[in-house]
């Protein structure tokens, strides 16, 4: 019903920056919040933030705020994840996901983008 199509991914130097994009289509539905996971390496998949589609209203985990930020531009149905001040351990594949407001269960996932930070 819905998909996910993220872009921006690659290979950054410790301190650079990368802008992540992720473009949904599909069914549309009334309480929803789009964001970002991360899996790296031999790691669990970890959050890494979300916006509440209707108020904007934006959570961050504790390892990005400050350094990342969640936008959304709602005529295009596109989340951002602008990534400043990026560190190795950022390395890992990045999925945008959308989350039920009304379940909390994360319903939909993108296919993944590698963002790969050299120190």
């Amino acid at each position: 019903q819905v998909q996910l199509v993220e872009s921006g991914g690659g290979l950054v130097q410790a301190g650079g920056s990368l802008r992540l994009s992720c473009a949904a289509s599909g069914r549309t539905f009334s309480g929803f919040a789009m964001g970002w996971f991360r899996q790296a390496p031999g790691k669990e998949r970890e959050f890494v933030g979300r916006i509440i589609w209707s108020d904007g209203v934006i959570y961050y985990a504790d390892s990005v705020k400050g350094r990342f930020t969640i936008s959304r531009d709602v005529a295009k149905n596109t989340v951002y994840l602008q990534m400043n001040s990026l560190k190795p351990e950022d390395t890992a594949v990045y999925y945008c996901v959308v989350q039920s407001t009304r379940t909390a269960i994360y319903d939909y996932w993108g296919q993944g983008t590698q963002v790969t930070v050299s120190s």
